[in-house]
């Protein structure tokens, strides 16, 4: 969606995408279902741990609008968090713990971003299949076990505060803004958008189009080692299993918003909205005491209103 599109003052019914629809309607409902869900402290609460989330899927929107997928991103967090618990352990070093978490991120990127852009293998296979080494490598790293010890400072990047605005929030919000100057105002976003929708055109412009993908992926890698200080902060450890899973809703998150899997539409507003949609909910079910297994599944009903939602608007517009 064109900037444009974002500053229309008072659209239309038809136009308003479904992820809005839906987030309004599951704040409502829970606001009646469960009398603390409107405080202060859930809301601040929701913000804070749909961060962590917002920061694996504003990449995966950039995947997505190359035609691309990332299913390795929750099984690279986990390697990257377990690698900078082990760094901030055995030196007490915040800057080359997070510098070894980036590192691991931005290796797994690279090899994604080259096994489809140069071997052509289908993005679903191949992150897939990093997905796996990932995994993988997380149990031989920690020998399947917590590794404890971190540093008591790290705690604050994750609980501490900047004039009453948690520090998460801040770091949001931070690459939420570069995002959105990266793919709105840069050429290398207008080149994201042509990958998806006329890599042909790139080709007769003379862009070498596989080395931009490359770094689409190994951006995407970038931001999951970034998330390892988040997600090692919050749970004060690093775990063999802590981040398996979340790609899902990640790619949950990003579809919700209205980014389409094809042709190079990509809306960054929406994939935020996605994420406190996706924030919403959990912490709505986790007040109603809702398993985690019938939550994942609650997600995916969600995710497929929201496209129904849209897809009907989208015939009668």
């Amino acid at each position: 969606m064109s900037d444009q599109a974002l500053s229309t003052p008072a659209p239309r019914l038809p136009s308003i995408p479904g992820v809005a629809i839906m987030l309004v309607a599951l704040s409502v409902g829970f606001a009646l279902a469960s009398p603390g869900f409107l405080t202060g402290g859930n809301i601040s609460n929701i913000l804070v741990q749909s961060v962590l989330l917002l920061l694996l899927a504003l990449p995966m929107t950039l995947i997505i609008m190359t035609e691309g997928l990332d299913l390795s991103m929750g099984a690279v967090l986990t390697l990257a968090s377990l690698v900078l618990a082990i760094i901030l352990v055995t030196t007490k070093s915040l800057m080359l713990g997070l510098a070894g978490a980036v590192a691991v991120g931005v290796a797994f990127g690279l090899l994604n971003g080259w096994l489809v852009s140069v071997l052509a293998i289908p993005p679903f296979v191949a992150t897939l299949g990093t997905m796996g080494a990932a995994q993988g490598l997380a149990l031989i790293v920690s020998d399947g076990q917590s590794v404890v010890g971190i540093p008591r400072y790290v705690r604050q990047v994750y609980s501490g505060d900047v004039m009453g605005i948690p520090t998460p929030v801040l770091i949001g919000a931070g690459f939420y803004a570069l995002f959105h100057v990266l793919l709105y105002h840069t050429r290398f976003g207008t080149y994201i958008c042509a990958l998806g929708g006329n890599r042909d055109a790139l080709t007769l412009a003379g862009v070498k189009w596989r080395r931009l993908l490359i770094a689409v992926y190994a951006l995407g890698g970038a931001m999951a080692g970034v998330a390892a200080l988040l997600m090692t902060a919050r749970m004060n450890a690093g775990h063999p299993t802590a981040a398996i899973g979340m790609e899902f809703d990640a790619i949950a998150a990003v579809a919700l918003g209205g980014t389409s899997f094809e042709k190079g539409n990509g809306w960054i507003f929406g994939t935020l909205m996605g994420v406190v949609t996706v924030g919403i909910l959990r912490n709505g079910l986790n007040l109603m005491a809702v398993p985690s297994s019938v939550q994942v599944a609650c997600i995916g009903g969600l995710v497929i209103f929201a496209l129904f939602l849209d897809s009907i608007r989208g015939h009668k517009s």
